[in-house]
């Protein structure tokens, strides 16, 4: 049954001497993701919100890898300053950054803004990787060949992108706000990869698949479908599978900008092939966050 099949990443990749940003590497995928990359040997940064958190995971990874390169760094993406001092600080303290993995995220969150007033799902899983990424970017180029991967889902799908409603103001639905920002996920990783052409650095967006996870803290109804699909649902071993087939796969670039799931190239909503939509989404968030437009 494809629902049951579940990719796994088979690339034996070594990573001494890499650098590697994972956000929201406290728990879940990202967690997982985090420890195999520094079970290869990476020098790998937790970007985490609960530093005290963090600094547990980080522990954990050190003890069972016995790489001691394990850090953490306060990270809150619902923060333009935090994400501005996170970067600040890491472009300060490394000569490098190899693979940036934008995990992180938020699910199902009743009707909230982040610190700058954007609508929490958009804000979070869209722009403040947007803006982490723009900030990364030239140690990026610096340190190619390197690579970004982006976290999005399945349910990009049932994603719109509506300008006119971008920060939920006039109407609003938890479930779809987070597909929204799935869907922005998939476009900014499209025109990321059309804007990085030729420069030694490439990106893919992922779908994890369906696994347990926090990001249903907030709904009871997702935790009660959870259950009621617990078969075909991944751990978040597995889920962390197709990030890290994006990360480390040798002779991937060439498909830069693709959507992955289950290790593979995979389908991709009309909507998420707009490059129209994935162009004027860019603008738009370089306009929200006061970046230039170039």
């Amino acid at each position: 049954m494809k629902m049951l099949s579940s990719g796994v990443c088979t690339s034996t990749v070594q990573l001494p001497g890499k650098v590697v940003v994972v956000t929201g590497a406290n728990t879940g995928i990202g967690k997982e993701t985090a420890k195999e990359l520094a079970q290869r040997g990476a020098r790998v940064y937790l970007a985490c919100r609960d530093v005290q958190k963090g600094e547990f995971v980080a522990k954990e990874i050190q003890t069972m890898t016995g790489n001691q390169q394990v850090l953490v760094r306060k990270l809150d993406l619902s923060d333009t300053k935090s994400i501005r001092a996170f970067a600040k600080g890491f472009l300060a303290e490394e000569k490098h950054l190899h693979i940036l993995i934008n995990n992180a995220g938020v699910m199902m969150c009743p009707y909230s803004k982040t610190a700058d007033g954007f609508e929490m799902h958009i804000g979070v899983n869209h722009l403040g990787h947007f803006l982490l990424t723009h900030l990364l970017l030239e140690k990026l180029k610096e340190s190619a060949p390197s690579r970004i991967v982006n976290v999005s889902s399945l349910a990009h799908l049932l994603g719109r992108i509506h300008f006119h409603n971008l920060q939920g103001e006039k109407f609003y639905n938890a479930g779809l706000a987070y597909c929204h920002s799935k869907l922005a996920n998939i476009l900014f990783t499209q025109e990321l990869a059309r804007r990085l052409k030729g420069s030694g650095v490439t990106t893919y967006s992922v779908h994890p698949g369906t696994v347990q996870s926090e990001l249903i803290r907030h709904s009871s109804f997702m935790r009660w479908m959870w259950w009621l699909f617990s078969f075909f649902i991944k751990t978040p071993q597995q889920g962390a599978q197709t990030s890290l087939h994006c990360a480390l796969t040798e002779g991937l670039e060439i498909l830069s900008g693709n959507h992955f799931s289950d290790c593979h190239v995979a389908w991709v909503s009309a909507q998420a092939r707009n490059e129209t939509v994935a162009r004027r989404l860019w603008d738009v968030s370089c306009d929200l966050l006061g970046l230039p437009m170039d």
